[in-house]
């Protein structure tokens, strides 16, 4: 199998009701073309989540970090890359990379996947996936971005609460992943969003939440232009992270 054959490509188009008031892509709207684009990456070569759920396995997003030189503008069309680059025996690593509309490479994101089982909702073997075929996948095409690094909060001081709603949850009856980005990226005024761009997101998923859970949000300025973010449930237990840079 070649390199080009282990790349999946996919084409979207930024659509005016997933642009924000500057007419750019949303970063929680990018966060789903990636996670799409990944589900039919793995779907086209055996490893999708249908197949994993008649054995009663599923994917779960782990880590996911986002670079960016600009977003798709509204009606721009841009297509999204993705491969797998490695493979350990509880994680997977994917990639990606974000073409604009004149096939310039306007950002990259790394991701780190597990396969859960549904019933007692541990991680499974993916070494023993269809025999550790998915390792025929493992890709080496580049993605010039960190890793997803190590987030700590030390605020103790909650600068928003929210009940986990209808429109928060997903198909795994749980909080969907990309909801968490939009509910942080609300943490910050529309004037940051007027002066400011996102260079680099993180989000670092530790425990699910539910239907009624109240979520807490936390936050460091870390650094100028830099900012960590914890989320708990019901007051104690952390559920994700998220490192934030503007410039």
């Amino acid at each position: 199998m070649t390199e080009t054959n282990k790349i999946g490509a996919y084409k979207s188009v930024a659509e005016p009701f997933h642009v924000d008031f500057n007419g750019r892509l949303t970063m929680g709207v990018l966060g789903n073309h990636l996670l799409n684009a990944a589900g039919f990456h793995a779907t086209e070569r055996g490893f999708g989540i249908a197949n994993l759920n008649e054995a009663n396995y599923t994917w779960v997003l782990s880590r996911l970090a986002v670079e960016l030189d600009e977003m798709p503008y509204q009606y721009e069309e841009f297509s999204i890359e993705t491969w797998v680059e490695n493979v350990y025996r509880l994680f997977t690593d994917r990639n990606f990379s974000i073409t604009n509309k004149d096939g310039k490479k306007i950002g990259y994101a790394r991701s780190v996947w597990a396969m859960i089982n549904l019933e007692t909702r541990k991680p499974a073997d993916l070494l023993t996936l269809h025999g550790g075929s998915i390792v025929d996948y493992v890709c080496d095409a580049p993605c010039p971005m960190d890793k997803p690094s190590r987030i700590k909060v030390n605020s103790e001081e909650c600068v928003s609460k929210l009940i986990a709603k209808y429109s928060d949850i997903d198909v795994n009856g749980h909080v969907n992943s990309i909801r968490y980005i939009e509910h942080i990226l609300d943490l910050f005024p529309l004037e940051v969003y007027k002066q400011k761009r996102i260079r680099r997101f993180e989000m670092a998923y530790v425990a699910e939440s539910y239907y009624g859970d109240e979520l807490s949000f936390f936050m460091d300025e870390a650094n100028p232009n830099e900012y960590h973010i914890e989320v708990k449930k019901n007051g104690n237990e952390v559920v994700c992270r998220s490192k934030i840079i503007f410039e």
